[in-house]
Formats: C-alpha cells, structure tokens, sequence
C-alpha cells in the first residue's frame, strides 16, 4: 500500500442542506486598525491586551493558556470522505455527502462510530517494532559477549583440565618411580647384610693376620738375638756347639723357603696361548659408521620397554644382528634387532646384573651379578653351565679372551679374576687397584687384559704371568668404562666426570682428552673403524665425537641416564640402553 501523508482536521462541521434559514451575524470590522497594528505578532497582541487590562483597573493577571493540539479519532465519514479525496474521487464524494447528510437530516444516525487512525497506530508499531530490534541488537551483542566468554571459560575449562590430567600423570610417574626405587633399594638390603658379615669376617681375619705376624716378627727377633749371641760367644764350646745347631736349623728354613711351590695343575686346564694371535682387521679398510656419511647423522629408529628396571649393559652378538641386555631385575635378555623381537631371557642371579659379554664363537654368554658370582649360560642346552663364586664383593663386569677358553671378571674386590671355563676354576687374579675394578676388556686377539679402576688409573696385565705389564695415569676422577678400538691400536676411557681420554696403546700415551662435563660418561664404544666414539651420557643423550674433525653431536631421546652404546659390525646401526628400562636403535 503506498504510504501518503496523513490528513487532519481540526474541527467537524455539519452544514445543513436549507442555507436560506440561517440567520447570520454580522461581525463588526475596526477600520481604524492599521496595517502596522494587523502585522503584530500573538506575543504583542497578548502584552497589549494585559496592558489594557491593567489600564481598565482589574489588576487579575490572566493567564493564558497555552495552546494544546489534540488529535481526535476520525468517525466513519471522515474517513470515507478521507479516502475518496485521496483518490481523487470527486463525483464519488459529491454523492455520498448528498446522501449521507439527508440521512443525517432525517435523523437516521445518532452516534457515528469512530475509526482508529491507522497511520497513527503504524507509526505507534512502527516505534515498537524499532525498540524492539533495537533491543534484539542490544540483546544479540549481549548473546555474542556470552558466546565469546563461555567460549574463553571452556578454553580455560579445558586446558585446566589438561593442566590437571598432566599432574595426575606426573604424580602416578613420581609413585610408580618411588615405588621402583623403594622395590630397587630393597634388592640391595640383602647385599648390604651380606657385605656387613663379610667385612666383619675380614676384620677378624685381618685381626687374625696381624696377631699372627706379630708372633712371625717376634720369632725373628729372637733369632737374631741368637745368632747376635752366638758371635759373641764363638770361644766357648758348649755355646758353638748350640750355636752349629741353630745355623743347622736356619739353614733347613732357608732351603725351604727358596725351594719354589709347586703349583696346582687341574688335569682339565686349558693352555694360555704363549704367542699372540693375528689381528684379521688390522691391515684391512673396515666400514665406517653411517652417522659420518649420512646427511644428519642417527635418527632413532625403534624404541622398546627391556626390562621391569634399570638396564645396567648390553652386549653385540659377534656374528648376528642379536643384542643381550641385563638389568636390575635380575634377569638377561636377548634380542634381535632391528625390530626389538624377544629371543631368550635367563634368570639365576639374585641380585642386580652389572655386566655381559658374548662367546667369541656365539655359543655362549657370561653374566656377572651384584650376588658376587659369574655364570655362564649355554644357549644350546639353555641354561647355566657353570658358576663362579669367587670373587668376594659384587661383579662390575665380564670379558671373554679371543680363545673362548678363559673368561675375566672384575669386582668391587679391586680385583679382578680369570677364569677357565673347561676346567671350570680360577686360574689367576690380578691384584693392584687399590679400589674397585669398574671395567675390564681384552687388547683383541692377546694375552693383554686391561682394567679399569675408581683408584684413577688403567692397568694393563699378562694373563701368562698375571703381572701389571703398564699403568696409565691421567683421570682425577674414578674411570667407570674402558674399550679398545677394533685394530687394537687405541684404547678410550671415561669417568665419574665425563672426562673422556684416548690413549695410543703403543707408545702408551694419552692423544687427547674430551670434556662432557658435569654429567658422567658411562660407557665409550669405538666404531668398527675407529673414527667415531659414542659416549653413553649421564644426562640422558649419547655423545657421538668425531675423532678426525673434533665434531660432538647428541642423540637425545631416553628419560633417564644412558648406562651403555654400541655399533653393529657394518655401522649402520647404535644400539643404547638405558636407566629408564628402553632401549633405543637409532640409524
């Protein structure tokens, strides 16, 4: 409908149809108005009319009122007669004001119904419908608020959520590592006990040994007196002739002193190799470890759960892609890699293993155990085969000699042993670290042993003779992990301070020395070739050293610190282990 402007009126007049029978009045004109006076204003007009007022004597001050327009409801006509003049509808409105003023003359209509103006209500709804979306603008924007702080509060919910679960994952962690560490420390109690009574007994014994030379010393003191006494009394007959006796008598204890001891030889005893063998990889181009030729060096390939605790070493099978690991459960693994399939578990210790080593021929493996004993297992029959219970103090480690005959041990005795497997006995120890053994390993294809020891030195020993044949001095910490590279021509070493040293085995004197401070370097393994050195790292990284370019990169990844680090035989491939029971490949 198109929208008009609305029409007023001010006043409703009815005109009778009989003009001639109204009597009109005539209204009087001034004529002495002037046009000056007609053009006055209403403001004028009234000042002048309260003027005369006054002049008259009526001192009543009248108050005019103030003009009020009210809008009045058209009635039915009006709005007929409003519709038609909007349209133009002249003859139309003629004939309806005829008919309907007769009807209203003949008094047919008594009270004409009114018609709400629909303009005015338009406008009324017009207003409300503009307040209410003004209010549904301001209510939307309220909405939209809400919206954006509920979505921030959910934001909030959410990542307190997250916060939360994350807390609760660390405090399960810290209660299942408690609990490792309360099981662990409880492994150790027997030991301790054990310990206890061994050193009380050695302090007995040591009491014993003292006691026992003294008695020694005093019976030499008195037999010098005597023979002093005798060559002050050489006159006399009677005195030369007790004195005869007495040399008689010291000459016997001197004969059997010099007269050498007959060693024990077990009819099952294998012979020590007089000669040294031949080195097949000394002349020979041997492959380099792909973390020098691959562009970025080892990335980590597999990760796998070992053991139920700390994984304490590991070991490289010598002709497969087989690893064995031992842990502080108690228990040996073996494994193939690199997919991390579970091939053989050994259990027999009763406490924590320290340290493992293949058979040269595969056949075999040694374990060495915190029990103070060293087992050998056969995989053919598929268990122990033999036992070794000699060594006093818990077994850091074990090696096997390049023969497969004789097996070494080193202990928390500071001494280290040699074992013969076939005639299944100790054969020797090597005494001369003045505390604990950590580590021990074998010049390949020798008869030269080398240990390692927290008295700061390394010491190097002939199995034939078992005598320190060299001792290199140069850590000021105690030297947790020894290993010869594979020409045998070098030997690296690290400490409790992650000091790092190459020795050249031939002139017998330090190369260089690397610095991996503060955190202790566990093991050294050199490459097949020589020319890396992986460090395994307290900190929880494996230390790769660039020998040639002086270059140090790290493999990050285990939680915990890393206990042990080898290559496989190609050097495609570094295996580690760690305190936080995994073992990583990385490739």
């Amino acid at each position: 409908m198109p929208t008009q402007d609305p029409i007023y009126y001010i006043e409703k007049v009815e005109i009778e149809e009989d003009a001639e029978s109204v009597d009109y009045e005539e209204v009087k004109f001034d004529d002495d108005v002037s046009d000056s006076e007609a053009e006055e204003d209403l403001e004028t007009a009234l000042r002048s009319m309260q003027q005369n007022l006054q002049s008259e004597g009526l001192h009543e001050v009248v108050e005019i009122p103030k003009a009020t327009v009210t809008r009045r409801p058209e009635v039915v006509d009006d709005f007929i007669r409003n519709f038609l003049i909007r349209y133009k509808m002249t003859r139309t409105l003629d004939a309806f004001q005829r008919e309907w003023y007769e009807l209203q003359t003949r008094g047919g209509l008594e009270n004409p119904e009114l018609v709400p103006d629909c303009y005015v209500q338009n406008e009324e709804l017009e207003n409300r419908v503009k307040f209410l979306q003004r209010e549904i603008e301001k209510m939307g924007r309220s909405v939209n608020k809400a919206g954006t702080q509920f979505i921030k509060m959910k934001k909030e919910r959410d990542y307190h959520r997250m916060h939360h679960r994350r807390i609760v994952q660390e405090k399960e962690k810290l209660f299942s590592d408690i609990r490792r560490l309360k099981k662990h420390y409880q492994s150790y109690e027997p030991a301790l006990e054990e310990l206890k009574n061994k050193y009380e007994t050695a302090m007995r014994e040591k009491m014993l040994t003292k006691i026992e030379c003294e008695k020694n010393i005093s019976k030499i003191s008195n037999l010098t007196t005597t023979l002093s006494n005798y060559e002050t009394a050489r006159a006399s007959a009677n005195e030369v002739t007790m004195t005869r006796v007495k040399e008689v008598e010291l000459d016997e204890i001197v004969q059997k002193a010099e007269q050498p001891k007959k060693t024990f030889v077990h009819p099952k005893d294998s012979a020590i190799p007089i000669e040294p063998g031949v080195n097949p990889d000394l002349n020979t181009s041997l492959p380099v470890a792909c973390h020098l030729t691959k562009p970025g060096g080892y990335h980590q390939q597999h990760s796998f759960k070992a053991h139920d605790l700390a994984i304490s070493n590991v070991a490289l099978h010598p002709m497969r892609d087989v690893i064995a690991t031992v842990s502080d459960d108690t228990t040996w693994k073996m494994w193939s890699v690199p997919d991390g399939e579970l091939l053989l578990t050994g259990r027999g210790h009763t406490m924590w293993i320290g340290g493992c080593d293949f058979h040269p021929q595969g056949t075999k493996i040694a374990t060495g155990s915190g029990d103070t004993s060293v087992k050998v297992w056969d995989f053919s029959e598929g268990e122990c085969v033999a036992t070794f219970n000699d060594h006093s103090h818990p077994v850091w480690g074990v090696a096997w000699h390049h023969s497969g005959n004789f097996l070494a041990s080193c202990s928390m005795d500071n001494s280290s042993k040699l074992f013969d497997v076939i005639s299944e006995r100790c054969r020797c120890t090597f005494r001369g670290h003045s505390d604990s053994v950590n580590s021990l390993t074998f010049l390949p294809y020798s008869n030269i042993l080398c240990t390692c020891s927290a008295d700061k030195t390394i010491s190097m020993w002939d199995i034939r003779t078992g005598l320190c044949a060299q001792t290199l001095y140069g850590h000021v910490n105690a030297i947790n992990n020894i290993n010869f590279n594979t020409q045998g021509t070098a030997i690296a070493s690290c400490d409790a301070y992650g000091i790092v040293k190459i020795w050249d085995v031939r002139q017998v004197v330090e190369i260089e020395t690397y610095d991996f401070e503060p955190h202790p370097a566990n093991s050294v393994r050199f490459d097949t070739s020589g020319a890396c050195l992986a460090v395994a790292s307290n900190d929880g990284c494996v230390k790769m050293l660039e020998i040639e370019k002086n270059k140090i990169t790290e493999l990050a990844g285990h939680e915990d610190g890393v206990q042990g680090a080898l290559f496989n035989r190609n050097g495609e491939m570094l295996v580690s282990v760690s305190s936080d029971t995994t073992v990583k490949i990385w490739s």
